[in-house]
């Protein structure tokens, strides 16, 4: 696993986002290959998950290939919005974390983004790539 010089989450702001209600943004320049936070939350399985979503409307939920990772509590990261050209990446951490990644410089104020690479995003999506084209 990389060692990150620093977590850049004291510096994540939550504000109103330009993309869909709220979202994270940068407080200070996040340099490229740097973690910025650590993704918590409440371990579940993949059934609870699916009840989650089908009868409380929970769209909080990550999964790392193997855990289900509800994040519906947290402060910020359930903030973060999709984009086709994301500027972070989730990579794996452990049974009960992972780690969003910068995928390049992230200036202050920018809004931090990830793709939620699920296909039916793509169908209608109105992120800021596909909406500028």
């Amino acid at each position: 696993m990389k060692k990150f010089d620093r977590n850049w989450e004291e510096s994540v702001i939550v504000k109103n986002s330009k993309i869909h209600g709220k979202g994270i943004f940068a407080g200070s320049v996040i340099p490229e290959d740097e973690l910025v936070m650590v993704i918590r939350g409440e371990v579940i399985s993949g059934k609870e998950c699916e009840r989650r979503e089908e009868e409380d409307n929970n769209v909080y939920i990550f999964w790392n290939g193997r855990y289900y990772i509800d994040t519906v509590n947290t402060d910020k990261i359930k903030y973060i919005n999709h984009d086709c050209n994301p500027n972070c990446y989730v990579d794996d951490r452990d049974k009960e974390s992972l780690n969003l990644i910068s995928l390049r410089e992230i200036i202050k104020g920018e809004e931090i983004t990830m793709d939620y690479g699920y296909e039916e995003i793509y169908e209608n999506c109105s992120c800021h790539t596909c909406t500028a084209k």
